[in-house]
C-alpha cells in the first residue's frame, strides 16, 4: 500500500513551480513521454495511453473480488428494499434481482472482453464508434454520472460513520446540532463527513493496477459482516420473520408490470459499468479471465440481497420495525458496551464497503474520463482526486441525497442514455469492426476515427433516436404527477428499449453507409502480444501471429 501510495499522492512542487501554477494554465501541463501514442500536435498521457504489459496483471479470481467490491455496500444490502416496498413480495425480489444483475452482465462481459483486447480505458475506446471529437460528449455523460453516485455513496458511507464515532466516543451522538434545518445535515453528521471522506481519500488514490489487495479484504470483512449480523437478528428473533410471509399487495397486470419494472431496475444499476468496464478489464492479464463476471456479478448481487433482506425481516420481530438501513440499524446497538463494539466493527465494515465502490466503480471511471477529455492537464492521479473533491463537497452530497429525491431519479435514469451507448460501443466491434481496431489510430485526430470532422453520424443518430422513446419516462421520474399514458409501458422496460434500438439502428446505417477507411482486416495493436483466438478466447502460441505496432514518436 506505502508504494501504491507513493505512486499516486501528488509530489509538493517547487516554489517557483507552485508560484507559476497561480498565474499560469501552461504550468499545469503534464510531462508527455516521447513515446505517447499520440501524433504530434495532439495530447495524450501515460494514463489514456494504452495499458502497458507489465500493468496488466488481473486474473479471474481478481475481478471476482473486484464484484464483492462493487456491490457489498450498503445499496447492495438495501436493493431489496424498493421491490418490496412497493407491493412485490420476497421471490419477486430474489427473481429481479437475480436476472437482471444476469442480464446486465451480458453488456459488461462483451464490453469486457473489448478492453481485454485494445487495453485502453473507456474515453479512447469509445473513438472507433462515436468518432474522435464526438466521443467527448458520450465521456460527459460518464462523468456525471460517476460524480453523482459518488456523492451520494460517499455520503452513505458518512452516515455509517456517525455510528462509528458515537460507539467510539458516545457523547459524539449528543453534540448539539448548530446548522439550520433546512441544510439538510446537522453537526454531527457533517464531522461524521469529513471524517469519512479523509479516511477514504488515501484509498481512492491507489491506481487501478494495485487495488487488488483491497478488493480481498473488503470481500472477507464484508462477508464475515453480513453473516454475523444476519446470524445474530434471526438467533434473537427466534425465526426469520414477517416479509416471507407477506402476500403481494398487487395483482393482475400491475403486478406483472411492476415485475418487469423492477427487473429492468435492477439492469440498470450497472448500467454505468456496462458502459466504462474497458477503463477495468484492460488490466486484465487475458480474455478468457474477465468471462468470471457473468457469474459474479449476478451471484454477488443475489447473496448480499438476500442477506439485506433476512436481517430486515428479523428487525421487525426484534425492535417492531422493518430496518432496511445498516446506519439504522447500528443506531439500536448503541446502549451497552458490547453493543457499542459491534457497532465499531460492522460500521467500519459498511465505510470500507462504500470505500470500496468509490475506488472500483466512481474514482476509477471519473479519473480516466477526466484524463481523457483534458490529458494535457490531468492523468489518473489528478482526475482521482478533482472527481472525490467535486464529488464529496462541491455538489453538496447531503442536499442530494436528503432533500431532491427528483434529482437521484434523474441520475438513476441516466441509464436511458448509458443503454444505446454500451449497445453502440458493442455492435461497433463486435459487428462493424468485426473485432479489427487500429489501437494507435484512436490517438490521431486526423487519423482513420475521424469520420466527419471527428463525428460518426450514424452513431451520434442511433443514438438519439434510440433515447427518444424513453424520455417521456424520464419526465415522469422527475416529476411523478406527470402523466405520460402509455409511454410509461415503454419506460419500465427503458435498458432493453434503448440497447435494442441504438443497436439495431447504428448497424443498418453503418452497412448503408459504410466508412471504409475506419476498417482494418486485423487489429493493429500498441504493443507486441500474442494473438488470441477469437472463439477460445485463448492466445495463440504461434510466434508467426504476433501483432503489433509502435505508438507516433513526439519527439520531431
Amino acid at each position: 500500500m506505502t508504494i501504491a501510495l507513493r505512486e499516486r499522492l501528488p509530489r509538493f512542487p517547487s516554489k517557483d513551480t507552485a508560484k507559476a501554477r497561480i498565474t499560469s494554465v501552461q504550468a499545469w501541463e503534464l510531462d508527455v513521454p516521447a513515446s505517447s501514442f499520440a501524433p504530434a500536435g495532439s495530447y495524450s498521457n501515460s494514463d489514456t495511453d494504452p495499458t502497458p504489459p507489465e500493468r496488466q496483471t488481473w486474473k479471474a479470481w481478481t475481478l471476482v473480488f473486484y464484484w464483492f467490491s462493487d456491490i457489498l455496500t450498503i445499496q447492495g444490502w438495501e436493493s431489496m428494499a424498493t421491490i418490496i416496498d412497493i407491493g412485490l413480495t420476497y421471490k419477486e425480489a430474489i427473481w429481479c434481482t437475480f436476472l437482471g444483475d444476469a442480464l446486465i452482465a451480458i453488456p459488461v462481459v462483451l464490453n469486457g472482453h473489448i478492453g481485454t483486447q485494445l487495453r485502453v480505458p473507456f474515453p479512447i475506446q469509445a473513438r472507433s464508434s462515436f468518432g474522435f471529437h464526438a466521443a467527448k460528449g458520450v465521456v460527459v455523460v460518464r462523468i456525471i454520472t460517476a460524480l453523482f453516485w459518488h456523492a451520494l455513496q460517499t455520503f452513505s458511507g458518512s452516515t455509517v460513520m456517525v455510528q462509528v464515532l458515537t460507539a467510539m466516543w458516545p457523547s459524539f451522538g449528543n453534540i448539539p446540532n448548530t446548522i439550520p434545518e433546512d441544510q439538510d445535515i446537522d453537526s454531527k453528521t457533517l464531522v461524521a463527513h469529513f471524517v469519512f471522506w479523509s479516511f477514504q481519500l488515501p484509498f481512492v488514490l491507489i491506481p487501478p493496477h494495485r487495488m487488488k489487495w483491497f478488493f480481498y479484504m473488503k470481500a472477507v470483512l464484508m462477508i464475515a459482516t453480513s453473516l454475523g449480523i444476519v446470524g445474530y437478528l434471526v438467533h434473537r428473533a427466534g425465526t426469520s420473520g414477517e416479509i416471507f410471509d407477506q402476500r403481494p399487495a398487487v395483482a393482475g397486470s400491475k403486478r406483472a408490470w411492476l415485475t418487469v419494472y423492477m427487473l429492468f431496475q435492477s439492469v440498470c444499476g450497472w448500467a454505468t459499468m456496462a458502459t466504462n468496464i474497458a477503463d477495468v478489464s484492460r488490466f486484465v492479464k487475458s480474455p478468457k479471465h474477465q468471462v468470471v463476471q457473468a457469474a459474479s456479478l449476478p451471484l454477488v448481487g443475489l447473496y448480499i440481497g438476500v442477506m439485506g433482506m433476512i436481517a430486515c425481516s428479523a428487525t421487525k420481530v426484534v425492535y417492531g420495525d422493518f430496518i432496511w438501513s445498516p446506519a439504522d440499524l447500528l443506531d439500536k446497538w448503541q446502549g451497552s458496551s458490547g453493543g457499542r463494539a459491534a457497532v465499531f466493527f460492522c460500521g467500519m465494515s459498511f465505510c470500507l464497503a462504500q470505500i470500496g465502490i468509490n475506488m472500483s466503480a466512481n474514482i476509477v471511471s471519473l479519473s480516466n474520463d477526466l484524463s481523457g477529455l483534458f490529458p494535457r492537464y490531468i492523468n489518473i492521479k489528478r482526475g482521482a482526486f478533482l472527481g472525490t473533491l467535486v464529488g464529496g463537497w462541491i455538489m453538496v452530497p447531503w442536499k442530494i441525497s436528503g432533500s431532491a429525491p427528483q434529482l437521484v431519479a434523474f441520475v438513476s435514469a441516466l441509464a436511458i442514455f448509458l443503454a444505446p451507448i454500451s449497445a453502440i460501443l458493442i455492435s461497433d466491434y463486435f459487428v462493424v469492426k468485426r473485432r479489427a481496431i487500429d489501437v494507435p489510430g484512436l490517438y490521431d485526430p486526423d487519423g482513420r476515427y475521424r469520420y466527419w470532422g471527428g463525428t460518426n453520424l450514424r452513431a451520434v443518430i442511433a443514438l438519439l433516436v434510440a433515447v427518444g422513446p424513453n424520455l417521456p419516462g424520464l419526465a415522469h421520474d422527475v416529476t411523478p404527477s406527470l402523466d405520460i399514458g402509455g409511454a410509461i409501458y415503454i419506460y419500465y422496460m427503458n435498458y432493453a428499449v434503448g440497447f435494442g434500438l441504438a443497436a439495431s439502428i447504428y448497424i443498418l446505417l453503418s452497412v448503408a453507409f459504410p466508412v471504409k477507411e475506419s476498417l482494418v482486416p486485423t487489429t493493429i495493436y500498441a504493443y507486441e502480444q500474442r494473438a488470441v483466438d477469437p472463439d477460445s478466447h485463448n492466445y495463440i502460441n504461434d510466434e508467426d501471429n504476433k501483432l503489433g505496432a509502435s505508438g507516433f514518436d513526439r519527439s520531431d
